[in-house]
């Protein structure tokens, strides 16, 4: 569903002018907030197909009604996202949850949303109805050349979906590991990926990047066969230059310094995009900045850092997605919530004072340098985020419009109590 323009400017109208005092306060308080808000209006978050449905855990689902039947209804969501902050303007299939039967229509269906396509996802974690080879024991690992075949050629079908769709890039997730000592020869598995990696790769077109993403463990808890970032910069080397790690903040062991990941990926030229999300103990796919707000921030300054370093775009250098799985909450609410958080972080980050920075670095001066970095945290910066929206047509209260427009209500009442997002 689409709101009437005319009421979320209703809405506007009622903040503005507590809007208006805090941004002219903010305005006057720091450098530069003109170019701040501009980054911030050019700055998109793509939204993964299979968020729009509420997530489960392996213990249970608890759908909460008026979840999206169809691809076309999981368009239908994203595109009220984005009109409501004008940050969610692409859409992150995953196949095969998401075939589009209609490869033209769907397109033209986003289009009209103002989406464009963003990473496609494959999926060799999982059997599906009708496959022919189980991937239980791994995908591209596996000791079967039968099934790492398939898992190929899984992924090569997966690029064809996202050529017709005007995508410009493939996301590999592997779940491949062991679960006990002995289960795998560990070299072997890491050379059949590679080869299979390498199959996958050479069907890229030339303007497509892959990116290899990793996890510290589940479903396998022995080992993983791209267990870390090392493991997927080592294989991303390997294959060439349009192959990239690609950074899930959930896939890290417990208080890995993942800002530091972050440089040295930028550093090598090797990163490609993030996954955002959150967690207390492991993947734990939480409200991005939900649990740690002060790590968000300080894995942006190092994004800024590295891509001002490096000359890129911030809005187009890297892929940017938010991975998440709701259990208890309105998803939709959930998504507002986590494109915000990331918005602040990275307008936060855009405050810091580098000059400054690097002259306590140079001078070894511990404590300014943590003032330094801090102070920029501390700054209240929802009235900037709030001003790209304003200018952009979107809501200075994404949330809170939702809400005062009892969408859920509306979605229950188009689709249904009782439905459950396609794929999960």
């Amino acid at each position: 569903m689409q709101l009437e323009q005319h009421k979320i400017q209703a809405y506007n109208d009622q903040a503005l002018a507590a809007h208006q005092r805090a941004f002219a306060y903010i305005s006057g308080e720091i450098p530069d907030a003109e170019g701040i808000v501009s980054r911030l209006t050019d700055f998109q978050v793509a939204i993964p197909s299979w968020a729009l449905g509420t997530g489960g855990t392996r213990f249970g689902r608890f759908p909460g009604g008026g979840e999206p039947r169809s691809l076309e209804e999981k368009i239908e969501d994203i595109g009220l996202l984005h009109q409501l902050n004008r940050s969610s303007g692409a859409i992150s299939l995953h196949i095969p949850w998401d075939i589009p039967s209609n490869p033209a229509h769907i397109k033209a269906l986003a289009a009209q949303q103002g989406l464009r396509f963003d990473a496609m996802n494959s999926n060799t974690f999982q059997d599906q109805p009708g496959q022919a080879l189980s991937y239980k024991f791994g995908s591209l690992q596996n000791t079967d050349k039968a099934i790492r075949k398939q898992a190929v050629e899984h992924n090569i079908e997966v690029i064809r979906h996202g050529v017709e769709l005007g995508s410009e890039s493939l996301t590999v997730w592997l779940s491949d590991g062991s679960c006990f000592p002995g289960q795998l020869n560990f070299r072997q598995a890491f050379q059949n990926t590679l080869e299979g990696l390498q199959e996958i790769y050479a069907a890229l077109p030339s303007h497509w990047k892959m990116f290899v993403e990793y996890k510290a463990f589940e479903p396998n808890f022995y080992s993983t066969t791209v267990g870390d970032w090392g493991q997927s910069y080592l294989y991303a080397s390997k294959l060439g230059p349009q192959a990239y790690t690609l950074v899930d903040l959930g896939h890290h062991l417990p208080n890995a310094n993942i800002e530091q990941i972050v440089a040295l990926l930028l550093m090598e030229g090797k990163l490609g995009g993030f996954h955002f999300n959150d967690s207390k103990y492991g993947d734990d796919d939480l409200t991005v900045g939900s649990i740690k707000p002060y790590q968000l921030f300080l894995i942006f300054c190092e994004l800024v850092e590295g891509m001002d370093a490096r000359g890129m775009d911030h809005a187009t250098g890297l892929g940017w997605m938010i991975d998440a799985s709701h259990n208890v909450k309105d998803p939709l609410e959930d998504l507002l919530q986590s494109v915000e958080a990331i918005m602040l972080a990275y307008a936060q980050a855009l405050l810091v004072d580098r000059k400054a920075l690097a002259a306590a670095q140079a001078a070894h001066d511990v404590a300014a340098a943590q003032e330094i970095l801090q102070k920029a945290f501390r700054t209240d910066v929802r009235a900037l985020a709030a001003e790209a929206r304003l200018r952009s047509g979107g809501a200075l209260n994404p949330l809170g419009v939702y809400r005062a427009a009892n969408v859920r209500t509306e979605l229950i009442s188009e689709r249904g109590a009782k439905t459950f997002a396609t794929g999960l």
